[in-house]
């Protein structure tokens, strides 16, 4: 019998060598002119997105089907569940050294660092914004559009891909640094998950083959920066949720030595900070005015996305914290209707690495139809669950 299977599993991997020269995905033939192409809709085709009420929210956590659009190498639930142990201190870290603690009317302002044994110095930092919602500061945040106006290291910003089913975003900013270091550019994936008036908002560095490095700007690849942003009491002590809190995560990897690196946040991290809070202003302003029917300001396509959420419950959040896996990252590539997942993922992994291995080669004169391949591995499936039926029909047999 062992010899049997490791006659098949050569046949196997031989007949997908073999499809290989004849057959060759599109999608394998990359080059630095193909976009990436998705379900999800892409800005470059200009399609209106009008904002999203709670009903069209999708629910992807719930046990249901899952409805969701991904982009690929973008933001997950295991994402999510990241950042939620992070607000919950259930992550596992080295605890937090208070570094920063500031005030000026109408925003509070605390920081903290921590240093792990590998990748880079971790911060935290605790903002409470007085007068204004949750709702508001997440556009802030994610617009794009209007980030320059406060943040002025933002030297860029361009849309990438987008998925409106869920939000999710690839976004491109070029950031400008001190005149002796040179621009560094960003390529971010995001997603917003929301539980009533509570956002968690998830932004990290991805991979894009549509972007490859460039010698213009150095590419910072380890990049972290996610919040949670919720309605809290005002300072006034009133018993009023009328301020919003956000708790942010960031760490990346700039490409310069840690200590260095350390002290330039330290001497101008409340520089930067403090022009959130004249710029939140100016944004709820603006906002305020076009909703007044003034019509004097359009929401941006950034704000508008960041309409757009993958509704939970606090039910879920808890189970998130204490580490318990997303419902919707069971692996897909497994076939759920066979009970022994672990023989289907090895038969997938024999076939699809076979025709993985073939479909890198250069193409060449069509010796087997793709056809041949599928024949195959419906016949070899179907053949080791015969065998293991008769197989366990002896043991039955034999055990009476």
């Amino acid at each position: 019998m062992a010899l049997l299977v490791t006659i098949i599993l050569g046949l196997a991997f031989v007949v997908g060598l073999l499809i290989g020269w004849a057959w060759k995905p599109r999608w394998v033939s990359s080059s630095s002119e193909d976009k990436v192409k998705l379900q999800c809709s892409a800005p470059r085709q200009h399609k209106t997105v009008s904002p999203v009420s709670s009903s069209q929210q999708v629910h992807v956590l719930d046990g249901g089907k899952k409805t969701e659009e991904r982009l690929p190498n973008t933001v997950t639930e295991l994402d999510l569940r990241h950042l939620v142990q992070l607000v919950e201190r259930k992550d596992g870290g080295p605890a937090w050294v208070q570094m920063m603690d500031q005030f000026i009317p109408g925003m509070r302002y605390q920081a903290w660092l921590r240093e792990p044994k590998n990748g880079p110095t971790e911060y935290r930092s605790r903002t409470v914004f007085e007068d204004s919602t949750s709702e508001i500061v997440r556009d802030f945040f994610w617009d794009d559009e209007f980030r320059p106006t406060w943040d002025t290291m933002l030297s860029s910003s361009t849309t990438v891909e987008e998925c409106t089913s869920t939000g999710s975003m690839i976004v491109r900013w070029l950031r400008k640094f001190p005149f002796f270091c040179s621009d560094r550019e960003y390529v971010i994936g995001r997603r917003i998950w929301n539980c009533g008036e509570t956002y968690y908002c998830v932004t990290k560095g991805v991979s894009v083959p549509s972007i490859p490095h460039n010698n213009k700007q150095k590419r910072v690849d380890l990049f972290y920066s996610s919040w949670c942003i919720r309605p809290v009491e005002s300072r006034r002590d009133d018993g009023v949720t009328s301020a919003c809190e956000v708790i942010l995560f960031h760490h990346e990897d700039m490409g310069i030595p840690r200590e260095i690196a350390k002290l330039g946040v330290k001497r101008g991290m409340w520089g930067a900070v403090k022009k959130m809070e004249p710029g939140l202003r100016a944004y709820q302003e603006q906002r305020l005015s076009g909703e007044g029917g003034g019509g004097g300001y359009k929401l941006s396509r950034p704000a508008l996305m960041a309409q757009i959420n993958t509704k939970i419950t606090s039910e879920q959040l808890v189970l998130l914290a204490n580490g318990a896996s997303p419902v919707t990252e069971t692996p897909v590539t497994l076939n759920q209707e066979n009970g022994d997942g672990a023989e289907n993922f090895k038969k997938l992994l024999i076939i699809g690495g076979a025709v993985a291995i073939a479909c890198t080669l250069s193409g060449g004169g069509g010796l087997v139809p793709p056809a041949v391949l599928l024949g195959f591995g419906k016949r070899f499936c179907g053949r080791k669950r015969e065998l293991q039926g008769t197989t366990a029909s002896q043991s039955q047999t034999a055990s009476l």
